[in-house]
């Protein structure tokens, strides 16, 4: 194996690794949506931002943005604050099932880059 070889190898698996952090923290997502978690869910957002902005996934780095925002009883831009958990909870169910849309997107991309099923 040269070094491209390694470096391919050592690249799919940070990617590879964020596929399985993504999906976990997708379903602890869904479990503080029942849960009407909002703290718990602007965390998980923030979290996931961070890990999908390493990886540059734009989309998805964006949307995590605001699951974090409306977790934090805020509007989509974190600039209002928003009285009524019940809109905040609604706002993160529609935007988590975007990520949820953009990460399987995203997911697809990078196993045709590395040359896996898509």
């Amino acid at each position: 194996m040269d070094d491209d070889e390694d470096e391919r190898e050592f690249s799919k698996s940070i990617v590879y690794d964020f596929f399985t952090q993504a999906e976990n923290t997708f379903t602890s997502m869904d479990e503080n949506l029942k849960k009407k978690d909002l703290d718990a869910l602007s965390a998980q957002g923030h979290f996931l931002k961070g890990s999908s902005a390493t990886l540059g996934i734009t989309k998805l780095k964006d949307s995590c943005e605001k699951i974090q925002h409306f977790g934090a009883r805020k509007d989509e831009t974190g600039t209002v604050e928003e009285a009524d958990d019940g809109k905040s909870l609604a706002s993160c169910a529609s935007t988590i099932e975007q990520a949820k849309r953009e990460f399987k997107e995203a997911e697809g991309a990078l196993k045709r880059f590395y040359r896996d099923e898509a």
